[in-house]
Order: structure tokens, then sequence, then C-alpha cells
């Protein structure tokens, strides 16, 4: 008997469903004459084979070779197509991608640098300080805009590596797109590597350890694309300290202030004093700074936005220190606006309470900002255990921290 008109031999029948796939497969990109997608198309034509279909005309084509075993990227992308195949397009439907070159796709993070945490050390006409600098995992892209910067200053006995493990302020800049720098404080400045915030001589802008640190800064912004308008600087205890000198001493270079179980600016000016201000004993430091009357280094006069954590159980640095930054801090932004509006919230978070005042200005901006730590110690809040003189528990100091600096 003769085939109707309208039926197709089975050999013909298995040419047009083999060029009809092999026509699909190369409209997805996929080359189906070498390497693994010529073994999938060998496949299907000994399938059409053993159902009848095959003939002289789909004559056998050799196996293809194996695979080198180091050409992982060519393997993810078999895998891709074989374990989970997507709806094919037909030539008509892509005609702009028949016969093109196979593109793999690549990860929406492809394009990212990872981040890189940098040993650097800056001289300046006060001395030489090490640091370390983190530059965030970034596209291209988000690397040629101005990028925010953090400053972290450590507690004693600390160094950077512990600092930036116990805060997690490295993972939470790849986040936001933050630079991070870690100035670090020799033994030989300190025994304890203690930012010397008690001494009258690294209380002063142009001189000692704000210098230093004012320096570095520069310097960060010399190798980096730093938004000058979002410099911001934190620390821990000693590095709390330090970190509220730098917002006196340097209000035009540090947009914002956060201090952590931290000491008020001037609260003392050698180790005895240093040690009666801790244990909250004349926490303003007017009876300690040397200096007339009128010494204007006695209180600060720059308002810049500060936050402030302190945990109220606390016995290495009092609470108190932390309550006399906020009265220092209001008092200054009260000197330059029509005044503040306060309001309390109380919360819990990471499974401590708390209680959080905010200060804001006549246009709603929070300019000081106090959270106190019930029940808590000497210990950074919702940090991570990797690292020394953190709690675990409470809300994340270094989230908002940051939250506070970027809203600004």
């Amino acid at each position: 008997m003769k085939p109707s008109p309208n039926t197709v031999a089975p050999s013909a029948l298995a040419m047009n469903i083999q060029e009809t796939i092999e026509r699909a497969l190369a409209s997805a990109g996929l080359n189906t004459q070498s390497g693994p997608m010529r073994s999938v198309t060998e496949t299907i034509r000994k399938a059409l084979a053993s159902a009848g279909l095959g003939g002289s005309e789909a004559p056998a084509k050799p196996a293809a070779p194996a695979r080198p075993p180091q050409d992982e990227p060519i393997d993810v992308v078999a895998r891709e197509v074989v374990d989970a195949p997507a709806p094919v397009a037909t030539s008509a439907e892509a005609p702009d991608t028949v016969g093109k070159a196979a593109q793999p796709t690549k990860p929406a993070t492809a394009d990212k640098t990872p981040g890189q945490f940098l040993s650097r050390s800056f001289t300046g006409p006060a001395g030489t300080l090490a640091y370390k600098l983190y530059i965030p995992a970034r596209t291209a892209q988000q690397a040629a805009q101005p990028m925010p910067l953090v400053v972290m200053l450590h507690g004693c006995t600390q160094s950077p590596d512990d600092f930036a493990a116990g805060t997690q302020m490295n993972r939470l800049a790849d986040e936001h797109g933050v630079l991070v720098v870690y100035p670090e404080q020799p033994s030989g400045a300190n025994p304890s590597r203690c930012w010397n915030w008690f001494r009258s001589e690294d209380q002063q802008r142009g001189s000692g350890e704000p210098a230093l640190i004012a320096g570095i800064v520069e310097a960060v912004g010399k190798e980096c694309v730093v938004d000058p308008k979002r410099v911001f600087v934190a620390g821990l205890s000693a590095g709390a300290a330090m970190a509220v000198v730098l917002g006196e001493t340097y209000p035009e270079l540090f947009a914002a202030v956060g201090a952590h179980s931290g000491l008020p600016y001037a609260a003392a000016h050698d180790i005895p004093s240093a040690l009666a201000a801790m244990k909250g004993r004349n926490a303003l430091g007017r009876a300690h700074f040397p200096g007339t009357a009128d010494d204007p280094r006695r209180e600060p006069s720059h308002a810049v936005p500060v936050i402030v954590f302190h945990g109220d159980r606390d016995h290495t640095v009092q609470q108190s220190n932390g309550d006399t930054i906020v009265q220092q801090a209001s008092a200054a932004h009260a000197h330059q606006t029509q005044g503040l509006v306060s309001t309390t919230e109380e919360g819990e978070a990471g499974g401590r309470r708390y209680t959080r005042t905010v200060h804001a200005d006549a246009q709603g901006r929070p300019r000081v900002e106090q959270w106190t730590l019930h029940g808590a110690g000497h210990a950074w809040s919702g940090g991570s255990p990797t690292g020394s003189y953190t709690d675990a528990t409470g809300p994340d100091a270094s989230a908002e921290m940051l939250r506070f600096f970027m809203e600004g």
C-alpha cells in the first residue's frame, strides 16, 4: 500500500523531529555540535531509532569526547538543561538567537567584586597609626558612586579584626554599600591598647590621636570614592569616648557619632580622673579638665548628631556617663535650634528590654538618640560571640547606629 499524501515516512519523521529539536536547542543558545549537548542530541536520535523512527537518512553520529573534568562552567550549564528543562522557544519566537554562540547565564551576583579587608598604615605629624579598611562587595556601577564611610574605634585590649567580628559591621557594609575603617591603637601608645581619650593632648584638634584618625579618613578618601557628607565615627568604651572627642574636634569631618558604653567629652585629664569618671564620679569633667573657668574645651560646642547605647548594669563604665553624653549633645543642639522635642518608648529586642529616647529638632529630624539596655553590662549589644566584649542579646547596636547615620 502506498502511503497517504498526508503520511510521513518514519525516517523522514525522525529527521523532522530531530531537526526541530536541534533548532530549538540552538535557539536557546546551546551548541548541539560539540560538548555535552552533542551527547544529548545523540541520545535523542537513539531514542527515535529504538521507537522505529530511525533510518538511513539519520546516520549515527560519533560519540562526543569525554568532557575534561576541570570544565566546570560547561558542566553547570549542562546540568541546568538536563535536570531542569525550561520551555523551549521555536526559531520563529526567537529569531535573533538562532545560530548565535552559547551565552551562559550569569548569577545575579556574578558582576560583584568580593568584599576586601585590607591592612593599611597612615603617618602624619602626630605619628603613625595602622588601620584596616573594609571595601564592601559591590558592582562596578556601585563602585563609581561615592560611598558612606564609618570609622570604628575598638575598645581596650581589642583589635580591628576582633572588633569587626564582634560588631559584624562588615556584613552590614556589604548590605548597604558602606566603607568601614578600623584604626588600631598600638600597645606602645597604651599598654592595654586603649584610646587615650582622657589626656588633654588627645582631646584637641590638630594633635594626638584625633589628628591621626582624621588623617586616616583623609587617606581613605584618596584611595576610595567617599561621600564627604556621610562620614561617621562609632566606638565601644574607650573607643566610644574617642568617638565623642572626634565629634567635637572635627565636626566638619564627622556627620554623626555613635557611642556604645562610652564617656562624655573632657571627662578626665589623666588616669586617676579617668578611673573616677568611669565609676560615674564627676562625669561632666568640669572639675577634671585643666584650664581657666572659661576654657572652651570643657564642654562640646558643636552640634553633631549622636546615638548612645549603654547598659544599666555596666560596672566598668557607669551608665551615668552615657546620660552625660546625651546631655552634652542635647545642649549643643538646643543652642542651634528652636529646641528639641523628646519622645520615649519601651520595647524588647533580642530577648532584652530597652528604653529608647529620641530628641528631634523642629523639622522632626532625630539629633540625639539614647538606648538604655536593661540588665546589660559592658558589651556591644546584639553582637557576635566571635568577638570580645559582645552581648548576643538585645537590639542590634550596629544596625541601629547605621540606620541613625544614614537617616541624618
